[in-house]
């Protein structure tokens, strides 16, 4: 606490303990009042300046200090100086003194509330950055709510002191008057209660409510608005259409389809996206192939004779392709069609806001939902198109295994693959741009996972930037590396820098629909892009490109575009998860170390060495570790990263626990089954109430014992 949050308690302290001590609230009571307006009157009369300002002035500090009072002053104020010099007055001084109870909030209370609670008041910091003097002025208009409270709580949140003075004085106003002008009457009133009869608080309430419904009517004009020019077909074909049978299309159609909504399905290639396809299912298919290699090699570790590791690459591929047929049906035209989702293939295009146009067909609904994905983004490096590159989309077309394979990025693609095809036989060059591998995750991460693909044969080049690839007899990237030159020979390329979303030749452009400097269609909270009649949901719209984020906003997607009319739903991003697939695997969720020092949010750090763990021993696999990240003080959890055997499994506990509010402690009291890996986040638990044992309380424990043993 610095010297002027100590001065600011100490000012107001005083001035509370002079208010309650000399008991000056008994000249603030409506009796009292009556009874002496007459004199007051004629004091007024002989200073009718002086008067004014000391009114003034206590007026301020009534209001300033949250003290009962303003409401009889409001009174005294109409009866003595008249309705429009008492309102004048009162207007201000309620202002000011508004204003200095705010900031004394938020000199006091500002900085510990968002340090403790900024992650939960992330989405109201934004909106209110947004829009915050609207919903100052809503409330000010509404005396149901006490201003006192206002002025507390708007002092903890993202509103400038200016604007914060006007919108009150503004919001205020209303009110003022109706208590000055019964002022005026002051002799008439019994009490408090005869200022605002039912039918009047009824009126401001309707008044308070007044701006929500002019928000509403303004953005139902933006949207008609934005409408204009374009013909609204007098009746629709369906409810719903829905471009991309990838992950978030075909949740968007089930969840309409199972409303009972007529929906149409347009995809122009493979149901089921890029992840069943070329995505998460083939490279985790191929994952466990390369696992199945490496523990052959470890033969000897497991009291096994040594095994000739003989890679058959062409079964390898076979078998990806066999467990991509068999998850095949689970995204077929054949089940969505007997779920009700009307499925056709074809190229869509948005022809207008509610017309897609398909195989030379029109087709009409009241809402769209883009779900277009995205694709491996190709960098623009001179000699790449004489080069025969391969990408996350490309490589599963393979039949026979590179001998020299240059990966190019390493993000969870990139090294993913990079060591499937190290432990299948493939001498591997990775190469990035970035200062390491995997730069999202916390430096220690990324130096685990990359000793680990160092030890297994990988050469892993960082801060490089290509230069330009030579084609020939002998092809070969030449890098820019700490400002020398190097050239790396190799038989296949693989590109893994990225995706770009699928927006072409769609006509959402010609809508107005805007996509974002990443080329991500640009949507709102409700993902809903610049045409109102057409949302968008997963890899086109980010922010996240996970299978599990696409099917997630789905939801979304499809409720808002069915029953918008009724009520929208924020996309709730507060808890994602994620997991890199490398050996040994990355699972994540909320806040690492990285992130919590860039967005400067406090936090402890608890942390558990997998080596301890039983299972992990006994499987061979005792390699990494559990950490969490809690609020200082508090078992509350900020995010959890797990490096090890699959830790993509683990970090499902503490994805419900961040999800439903659980902390540390009810984990550490859950059972867990022995020996399992699961046990390490209970252990994780544990080592958190470790660090936090009552020393003192354990020091007359140890007493007691001492003395019953006499």
């Amino acid at each position: 606490m610095n010297k002027k949050q100590l001065l600011i308690i100490a000012v107001v302290a005083l001035a509370l303990v002079a208010w309650f001590g000399l008991d000056l609230g008994q000249y603030l009571q409506l009796a009292v009042v009556q009874e002496r307006i007459d004199d007051l009157r004629s004091w007024y009369q002989q200073n009718p300046l002086l008067a004014g300002l000391i009114y003034f002035c206590i007026y301020v500090a009534v209001t300033g200090l949250s003290v009962p009072g303003a409401a009889v002053m409001t009174l005294a104020g109409g009866a003595l100086f008249g309705f429009w010099y008492a309102l004048l007055l009162v207007s201000f001084g309620s202002s000011v003194g508004a204003t200095l109870a705010f900031l004394v909030s938020r000199t006091l209370l500002r900085d510990w509330v968002q340090e403790k609670f900024g992650r939960q008041l992330k989405a109201i910091n934004t909106g209110f950055a947004r829009d915050g003097a609207f919903y100052l002025f809503t409330l000010r208009l509404v005396p149901l709510f006490p201003f006192f409270l206002i002025n507390l709580l708007m002092g903890l949140l993202p509103i400038g002191t200016w604007r914060y003075y006007w919108v009150s004085q503004l919001g205020m106003l209303p009110a003022t008057a109706v208590y000055v002008n019964a002022g005026t009457q002051l002799g008439q009133l019994e009490s408090l209660s005869g200022i605002i009869s039912p039918e009047l608080l009824g009126s401001f309430v309707l008044l308070g409510i007044f701006p929500l419904i002019a928000r509403l009517l303004v953005g139902w004009l933006a949207g008609r608005r934005k409408l204009a020019g374009w013909d609204r077909p007098k009746r629709f074909d369906t409810n719903l259409i829905v471009i991309g049978a990838g992950s978030a299309g075909l949740v968007s159609a089930l969840i309409a389809a199972t409303v009972k909504a007529k929906v149409m399905l347009i995809e122009r290639d493979k149901m089921g996206g890029d992840c069943l396809n070329t995505g998460c299912v083939p490279s985790k298919a191929l994952i466990r192939s390369a696992r199945m290699a490496r523990y052959a090699g470890r033969a000897e570790e497991f009291g096994l004779a040594p095994m000739e590791v003989r890679v058959r690459f062409s079964e390898v591929m076979r078998r990806v392709h066999g467990v991509i047929k068999a998850i095949e049906p689970h995204d077929s035209v054949e089940r969505f069609t007997s779920l009700g989702v009307d499925c056709v293939q074809g190229q869509a295009k948005i022809v207008s806001p509610w017309e897609v146009e398909v195989n030379g067909e029109r087709i009409s609904a009241p809402r769209i939902v883009v779900a277009s994905g995205a694709r491996p983004r190709i960098p623009e490096i001179p000699g790449l198109e004489a080069v025969d590159y391969l990408t996350s989309d490309s490589v599963w077309s393979l039949e026979q295994l590179p001998a020299r394979l240059l990966v190019l990025g390493a993000g969870p693609i990139g090294c993913e693959l990079a060591q499937a095809f190290s432990a299948l036989g493939s001498k591997v060059t990775l190469v990035t741009h970035a200062s390491r591998i995997m730069p999202r995750e916390d430096p220690e991460v990324s130096a685990r996972v990359e000793k680990v693909l160092v030890d297994e044969g990988m050469e892993v080049i960082c801060s490089a930037e290509p230069e330009c690839f030579l084609a020939g007899d002998e092809q070969s990237c030449q890098l820019s590396l700490a400002g020398e030159q190097r050239s790396i020979g190799f038989d296949k390329v693989l590109l893994a820098v990225g995706r770009t979303a699928n927006v072409e030749d769609m006509g959402l452009a010609s809508l107005g629909v805007e996509c974002n400097p990443q080329g991500q269609v640009i949507v709102d909270d409700y993902l809903r892009t610049a045409m109102p009649t057409i949302l968008a949901a997963g890899d086109v719209a980010g922010p996240y490109q996970f299978t599990h984020m696409a099917s997630h906003q789905a939801w979304y997607a499809a409720v808002n575009a069915l029953f918008g009319r009724f009520r929208k739903f924020r996309v709730d991003y507060s808890v994602v998860p994620w997991a890199t697939f490398t050996d040994p695997e990355v699972g994540r969720v909320g806040l690492n170390e990285t992130e919590a020092r860039e967005q400067d949010v406090a936090y402890e750090v608890s942390r558990y060495d997998i080596s301890d763990l039983d299972r992990a021993i006994a499987d061979g696999e005792a390699e990494g570790f559990v950490k969490v990240l809690t609020v200082p003080g508090s078992d509350r959890i900020l995010g959890a990263t797990i490096v090890g055997y699959h830790a993509g499994e683990l970090i499902n506990e503490f994805v419900m626990a961040m999800k439903h509010g659980i902390g540390l402690n009810k984990i550490l009291g859950t059972i867990h089954i022995y020996p399992t890996l699961g046990e390490s986040n209970k252990f994780l638990a544990g080592e958190w109430r470790k660090a936090r044992k009552p020393e003192k309380l354990l020091s007359w424990v140890e007493r007691y014992h001492r003395f019953v043993r006499g």
